[in-house]
């Protein structure tokens, strides 16, 4: 295993020691094979000493009860609708469901509790249809769940909403999962549904999305997730692709209101908890704010971190060999590249005295080189170099002539370099110099 993997997972140990993370299953994934391992990945969590809540998803179970009862049903807008003789077997199928996620953690040694945290009241009638039995979230007893989670236990919520009479409600397993996140103030809210999936071969990515190398698309910041919704209408989509999008609206609202970050994850995945929780770039797509990346200075604690990331193109003749000594005596022209605490991308601005500027160094850690991490330094850099109103800005590379051509860069001379530059130019690597005027 590499090293960079494990300083990851500590780091993400570190970043998360006392977090909350609210856990959605859905019925696919509770009745997978993959459900004691999913259960098993959870209490490991659990141990860790983050905070866990579970909203387990019993679609599936009250069909099945209903069916067996010869009690029929309907959807509208998303809600099940249902006579009230139907509750008694609606409740019994939930907490079947939650009763299933409890055993499963009791034999990973973790207490739970099934517990009636939710106020909820009915949908009613809304435009002359009556949605029955469908209920809405009222509120929810956040102080009484605190404690819960203080003294060590991990709540589970059946999709059942009570009134201030007692009178019982079904409500919605995805939209009460969303609610806990944002009444907790929750560090991550996990929507792990078993197949679902967002790459470029079941949906229509807008044109500059970053992809991973297998096509999936890791992250959405929220006006990405826009973009995307206006993309992949919900009204032109089968049931399996309505559901993501209505969890993607959910994701965005949960980030609006508080929570840090909200992940949709394939429940047919192994492992697909921690990898997502302990890696940067995950397993799913996780939909965020606007501080997931970020360009900041260059520090001394970095130095490592970058040496490391220039070693691969050092090694090809991509990049000048550079000590620490010389990084950390320019240490104010490189900048970073920061995803969680980790630095994953640097480039360096040197200023001469005749006005020129170069931009030097670019280099992105290749596990992140689908994220145009690159091109985000590169126009970081122009900026700043525009701000301090250098005349031209130049590059001087043996690799990268066409992606530099891309963004605008013309190729230049030797003799138009500044004099300190030219002066330990070096004629056996032969760099070709390109200019952005």
């Amino acid at each position: 295993m590499k090293a960079d993997n494990i300083r990851n997972v500590i780091r993400y140990l570190q970043k998360f020691k006392n977090a909350t993370l609210v856990i959605y299953l859905d019925d696919r994934t509770i009745e997978s094979p993959l459900f004691s391992s999913h259960i098993r990945d959870i209490s490991l969590l659990h141990e860790a000493g983050i905070k866990v809540v579970i909203i387990p998803g019993a679609r599936s179970r009250i069909d099945q009860l209903l069916t067996e009862a010869k009690i029929g049903w309907e959807y509208k807008d998303g809600c099940r609708v249902t006579d009230t003789d139907a509750m008694a077997v609606i409740k019994m199928a939930a907490f079947d469901v939650s009763n299933i996620v409890m055993t499963s953690l009791a034999a990973n040694d973790i207490n739970a509790i099934i517990g009636n945290w939710v106020r909820s009241r009915a949908k009613g009638i809304l435009d002359g249809f009556d949605f029955g039995t469908a209920g809405e979230i009222d509120r929810l007893n956040t102080e009484a769940l605190r404690k819960v989670l203080d003294d060590g236990f991990i709540p589970i919520f059946p999709c059942i909403g009570w009134n201030a009479s007692g009178r019982p409600y079904n409500i919605s397993s995805a939209s009460l999962a969303q609610e806990v996140a944002i009444n907790l103030g929750a560090d991550k809210l996990f929507y792990v549904m078993a197949g679902k999936t967002i790459n470029c071969k079941g949906w229509k990515i807008p044109d500059g999305f970053a992809l991973s190398e297998e096509g999936d698309l890791p992250a959405m910041n929220l006006e990405e997730v826009d973009e995307f919704i206006k993309n992949n209408p919900a009204e032109k989509a089968d049931e399996s692709h309505s559901d993501v999008i209505s969890v993607l609206k959910m994701a965005k609202k949960a980030c609006q209101l508080g929570v840090t970050r909200v992940h949709l994850v394939d429940g047919n995945i192994d492992g697909v908890l921690p990898c997502e929780i302990f890696s940067d770039l995950g397993s799913g797509t996780m939909v965020y704010t606007s501080n997931y990346g970020k360009i900041r200075p260059m520090t001394h604690t970095d130095i490592p971190a970058v040496m490391g990331i220039m070693r691969p193109f050092v090694e090809k003749g991509n990049l000048l060999q550079r000590s620490e000594q010389q990084l950390a005596g320019q240490l104010g022209d490189f900048v970073v590249y920061e995803i969680d605490g980790g630095v994953h991308a640097c480039a360096a601005l040197h200023f001469y005295q005749d006005g020129q500027a170069e931009i030097a160094a670019v280099a992105v850690d290749e596990n992140f080189s689908h994220m145009g991490i690159g091109l985000k330094l590169v126009e970081h850099l122009i900026a700043v170099a525009k701000r301090r109103t250098s005349g031209s800005i130049f590059i001087m590379t043996t690799q990268a002539a066409d992606w530099f051509e891309s963004l605008g860069f013309e190729q230049g001379n030797i003799e138009s370099l500044p004099e300190e530059r030219r002066a330990i130019w070096n004629k056996k690597r032969n760099s070709k110099i390109y200019r952005l005027r």
